[in-house]
Formats: C-alpha cells, structure tokens, sequence
C-alpha cells in the first residue's frame, strides 16, 4: 500500500485538510490520556486467566484460555489509534457511541473519557470479558458505559431500533466479512450527516480487506480514511467524495 497525504500534504478538501493535520498531528495531551496509560500498564501486569469464549472471529484468535496481559499486549487498540479516536470524539462532540467488542474495556475508555455525559454502548460476546471490563470501569470511575453480554447478531437489531441516532460505532470483536457488511447495515439505519463510523483491523485478513472495499462502494459515505489499522467513514453530504490513504 502507498500511504500518502502525511501532514495533510495534496489534500484540497478543507474538511480532510483539518482532520489529517490538526486532530491526526495535534500533540496536546489529554489529562485522561495519562490515566488510560496508568490501566494499560496495569493490565500488562495483570495474570488473571480469562476463558474466552467470545462469538464472532476476533483479531486475537486461537487459545480460549488467555492472561489479560496477552488480551491487552497483542490485541487492545495501540495507544496512538486510541488517541485519534478520543480527539475524533472531542472534537465532533459525539453523545451517542457505540462499540462492537468489548475486550479487556482498554479500548472503551478511549471512547468514554472524551465526555463523561456521553452515553457508551460496548457490547461482548464473553461474559467473564464483561465482567472483567466491568471491573475496569469501576476502577477508573467511569460511569458513563453500558456493557451488554451477548452476540452481535442478536443484540444489535433491537438495539439499533431503539437508539435515535448513533454519533459514533466503532467496529470490532467479530472479523468475517459477512458479519461485519450485515453490522454496517444495522447501524447504518441511524446515522447520520455527523455521524463517524470507525473498524479495526481492516488489512487483517483478505476477509476484512474485501468488507472495507465493499464498505467504501457504498453512496452514503462521502469521506474515507485508510489508517491501515483502522478505517474511518463519513457521511457528510458537504463533502466532495474522495478516499484517504493516510501514514499515522
């Protein structure tokens, strides 16, 4: 792949220009950066054994019995995405957020701190993850996320249905191509023009790669980026439509 457009260099849209210079390149720290450091490294220190009987095809795969410390080191979120996605958050002062995969809850509070007000919807296919992510939030003192224990396939329609509008989804903890275009779909149903659709892991399989080149042929999306790790999606109606490759 040839990444381009590092520090906003050939970008002529004003919206594209902002978010790859400014919120990609900000440097400014977050106070609560520093404490999801703090549960990061605490995590990594952490033996506990977690049977995980997850749903889905997660990134981290195989043994159904892990330590979190090998759930945080090989398949949380790295730090630098986590930061984008909190900025990405602040900035366009999304309330209403969801998240398909649940893990260890690292990657939550990323989408949890931005604003204590907001309202955070993680849902997980293991129950002791649940538990566990639960414990987490407790110990920070976040209060502000709801963490639902079931599959995506039968939690998200009903859920979605009830939901006015999703600000913010963030795609991960199931990486078949099929589930993920089918979840895509659901929550698609109530986005809208400010809405930020992110997914994990989108050159991690030949099956994630063909969902997000299917994903970017849609009409409603205006904006894309190609993070490598992660893909992000826009639906602003304002835009000229055009896809990023963006080094990060």
């Amino acid at each position: 792949m040839k990444a381009r457009h590092r520090k906003g260099y050939g970008i002529h849209s004003p919206f594209a220009f902002y978010l790859v210079r400014e919120l990609l390149g900000e440097k400014h720290p977050f106070y609560a950066f520093k404490k999801i450091e703090a549960v990061r490294q605490s995590l990594l220190k952490n033996h506990t054994v977690i049977n995980n009987d997850t749903l889905g095809a997660p990134s981290v795969s195989g043994q159904k019995q892990r330590s979190v410390r090998k759930l945080v080191s090989s398949g949380s979120l790295p730090a630098k995405y986590g930061v984008f996605l909190f900025r990405l958050i602040n900035y366009f002062e999304a309330k209403n957020i969801l998240e398909l995969g649940t893990g260890t809850g690292l990657s939550t509070l990323w989408l949890a701190l931005p604003d204590s007000r907001s309202r955070v919807i993680t849902i997980e296919g293991c129950k002791e993850l649940c538990d566990f992510s639960r414990q987490v939030f407790e110990m920070v003192d976040v209060n502000n996320v709801e963490v639902i224990n079931g599959s995506f396939v039968n939690i998200l329609p009903a859920l979605v249905e009830e939901i006015d509008s999703l600000d913010f989804v963030f795609f991960d903890g199931d990486h078949r191509k099929e589930s993920v275009l089918k979840y895509f779909e659901w929550c698609l149903k109530k986005a809208h023009n400010n809405s930020i659709f992110v997914f994990d892991d989108i050159h991690w399989s030949p099956d994630m790669e063909a969902a997000w080149k299917t994903i970017l042929q849609h009409p409603k999306i205006t904006v894309s980026f190609d993070l490598y790790r992660i893909g992000i999606i826009f639906f602003r109606k304002e835009c000229t439509r055009q896809h990023y490759i963006v080094r990060y």
